[in-house]
């Protein structure tokens, strides 16, 4: 829902562009919803999961025990979500990314494009946590296509190579502000 851009703490050397580019951008929804997933897996979600795995031990035999294996694997990715949720949510900065006022291509902007053959796409430069609630395609920051276009203005051509070593030329119709 709301605006996500690379998960990279922002830098103190760079430009202006290249230090927006870098930083964690968040809606206020985005941000709540975000905490609030924080909040469920810190919480109850934990207590739940350690009752499954006291349970699952209680049962005997920890080698052949398949409920307290899964229940540990479970309980092994929701720290690490947990972890990633914290330093997301401490290193992000809520609101519109500077670079938005000024039309330019970065995180949390919807962009238009046109490629050499005359199509043209309108996706958003964002992050997998925005991919799994946006209306719209989204491209990582940190993807080729998304670092190519990072700090591009409106009628700028540019340039990035393709997964396959193809190279593609693009140029920038447009940028505006993901609004959720």
């Amino acid at each position: 829902m709301g605006t996500l851009g690379s998960l990279v703490a922002m830098s103190s050397s760079g430009s202006r562009a290249e230090r927006d580019a870098n930083v964690t951008w968040l809606t206020q929804d985005a941000y709540d919803r975000l905490n609030a997933e924080l909040e469920e897996l810190s919480g109850p979600a934990r207590v739940e999961i350690t009752r499954r795995i006291e349970a699952a031990r209680a049962e005997g035999d920890l080698k052949e025990n398949g409920g307290y294996h899964a229940a540990k694997d479970e309980q092994g990715k929701m720290e690490a979500r947990i972890r990633q949720l914290t330093q997301l949510l401490r290193e992000a900065k809520v609101g519109t990314p500077p670079t938005a006022d000024a039309g330019v291509a970065g995180p949390g902007m919807v962009v238009t494009v046109r490629y050499a053959d005359g199509d043209e796409e309108t996706f958003l430069i964002g992050s997998r946590e925005e991919a799994a609630v946006a209306d719209i395609t989204v491209y990582s920051a940190n993807s080729p296509l998304g670092q190519a276009l990072s700090g591009a203005a409106a009628g700028e051509s540019r340039s990035y190579t393709a997964p396959t070593g193809k190279e593609i030329t693009i140029e920038l119709i447009e940028a505006k502000p993901y609004l959720s």
